[in-house]
């Protein structure tokens, strides 16, 4: 083979080789930014951050960036999810991917849990956040009340439900009568997922327990709240708000409401055994006092 021949195909060798290499530095973006060689950018993902968006009929409600509406599971007053299964298909967790409040949110009521899934899942006060599979749309609000354990989720709840077995402080499973026995009750508790109770000699809107000096509060702490937002299986003007020992209590059906001193965590309903019925929980169907 003569030189010039040879020199020929060496050249278009090297061509070759460059122009392959050129194809493959343009097929390597960067995600998220202009590569080198010039290429658009990847799209990232849309934000998945925690928001509050106005809803007519809810007012103030916590959706995703793209308002996609988010809710609460009364199952999960403990604080962690009782989701998982088919459930998890219909309500799917909601992660938010970091933790940063919205304005109107106080950040520290906001908080990321581990799943037993291993997943991580968004928390509102305490309440793991979830998606509806049957929200289709931005502004969707399907899902509120759904069996009656599912409500929207929102910023500013007076009360909240609980969804789980009562356990009394002497350990033993009690039912909605304060019977002992087993079965999941409904209950009301406070926003962040802490069991309300009633004192049953108490009159209508009129609390007979706790002292001027506040010296018995301890055990049975008032709950202080404004009449605010309500889950919506419940009617919002079966709420007033009392004064009672100097303090702003919050009372249900006429039932002036109290937490219980030793119910350390969330979910805690060590109160059902005290006195054989002398602090109720409260329900849908707790029987309203009269005037």
């Amino acid at each position: 083979m003569n030189l010039s021949l040879r020199k020929g195909m060496t050249l278009c060798s090297l061509t070759l080789i460059v122009m392959l290499s050129a194809c493959s530095k343009n097929n390597d973006s960067t995600p998220g930014g202009q590569d080198p060689y010039g290429n658009p950018p990847v799209t990232a993902p849309v934000s998945a951050n925690l928001a509050l968006t106005t809803d007519a009929k809810f007012g103030s409600i916590l959706t995703d960036a793209n308002g996609k509406s988010l809710y609460a599971f009364a199952i999960d007053a403990n604080g962690t999810s009782g989701c998982s299964g088919a459930c998890a298909i219909t309500w799917m967790p909601y992660y938010a991917g970091n933790e940063t409040a919205p304005t109107g949110i106080t950040a520290t009521d906001i908080s990321t849990i581990t799943r037993a899934d291993g997943k991580k899942q968004t928390v509102y006060k305490g309440w793991p956040l979830y998606y509806f599979s049957g929200d289709s749309n931005k502004g969707d609000v399907n899902g509120d009340g759904s069996g009656g354990t599912w409500f929207v989720a929102k910023p500013d709840y007076s009360v909240m439900f609980a969804n789980n077995q009562l356990v009394g402080v002497d350990g033993k499973n009690y039912t909605a009568d304060e019977k002992e026995g087993t079965g999941t009750t409904q209950y009301l508790t406070d926003a962040a997922g802490r069991t309300l109770y009633a004192f049953a000699p108490d009159k209508f809107n009129l609390n007979t327990y706790t002292k001027a000096d506040l010296s018995n509060n301890g055990t049975w702490p008032i709950y202080e709240s404004a009449v605010l937002n309500v889950p919506s299986v419940i009617k919002k003007d079966m709420f007033v708000q009392i004064t009672a020992a100097g303090k702003q209590q919050l009372t249900y059906k006429g039932h002036p409401l109290y937490y219980f001193g030793p119910d350390a965590k969330r979910g805690d309903t060590k109160g059902v055994s005290v006195g054989a019925g002398l602090w109720p929980i409260l329900t849908v169907n707790t029987i309203a006092l009269t005037p």
